[in-house]
């Protein structure tokens, strides 16, 4: 005789993507070594939320999203293109 023994049911999980993105989380001196600009001038930039804003680690630990950072890059030179047009 077959027993009725209830099932846990398995906790739903979102939808994985057919590609998953990868991004990459970039540190301090390779964001600063990337844009060129100073320290002082990142967190003066992102005060203003006028940088990228970066992602915690835990503890005092944060990255930026290289994307992000590329794209902010990718802005900059579009701006010179622009003036030059100008």
């Amino acid at each position: 005789m077959l027993s009725a023994t209830p099932q846990t049911p398995i906790p739903a999980m979102p939808p994985m993507p057919l590609h998953p993105a990868r991004e990459r989380l970039m540190r301090l001196p390779e964001v600063l070594h990337v844009t060129g600009i100073s320290r002082s001038t990142l967190y003066e930039l992102s005060s203003r939320k006028a940088f990228p804003a970066n992602v915690s680690l835990g503890g005092k630990s944060v990255a930026w999203v290289e994307s992000e950072i590329h794209h902010w890059v990718a802005e900059r030179i579009a701006a010179r293109q622009q003036e030059n047009h100008a």
